[in-house]
């Protein structure tokens, strides 16, 4: 404090000054006392947050994470758009691309039915002629034993292992 010269004052002003003063005290430890509490209940507040396991900031974290899978997942949707929309020209190229496979489909079918023709015909020549050779066979005896020893050499195949 500054020294001042008291002898100036009353003495009922002096009485005053220092009953301002004791209040102005009483005010500052009051909120002191105030801040301490306080201070002690924020510590106690901070202790039980931490008795929580930091449950908002895990929630946070977790809704952090979860916000970069969908925004990944948006891009990647949008550039299959993109791709789907495409150009145009690649559109009607994919188009003609299709109407090609539809003709070519046909001239393998057309295909396919004149081998089937061609294998009909000569399974009915081989037959005839296979008729034909077994008519022969049966009016020459000497390839009547032929084929005799034929079917017996068949048959012992088919029974051994």
């Amino acid at each position: 404090m500054a020294k001042e010269d008291y002898s100036k004052y009353s003495l009922s002003r002096l009485h005053t000054e220092l009953q301002e003063e004791r209040e102005i005290r009483e005010m500052l430890e009051e909120s002191v006392s105030d801040l301490r509490r306080t201070s002690s209940e924020l510590q106690d507040r901070l202790h039980c947050v931490d008795g929580e396991g930091n449950e908002w900031k895990t929630r946070y974290e977790t809704q952090l994470e979860l916000n970069g899978q969908l925004e990944r997942q948006i891009s990647l949707i949008q550039d299959k758009l993109e791709d789907i929309r495409g150009n145009p020209i690649d559109r009607l190229a994919f188009i003609r691309s299709y109407e090609d496979m539809a003709v070519a489909f046909h001239k393998t079918n057309d295909e396919r039915r004149a081998y089937l023709k061609e294998i009909a015909l000569l399974t009915s020549i081989h037959e005839t002629q296979r008729g034909k050779e077994s008519s022969q066979r049966q009016k020459n005896p000497a390839n009547k034993s032929i084929r005799m020893n034929t079917r017996n050499t068949i048959m012992r195949r088919r029974k051994s292992p």
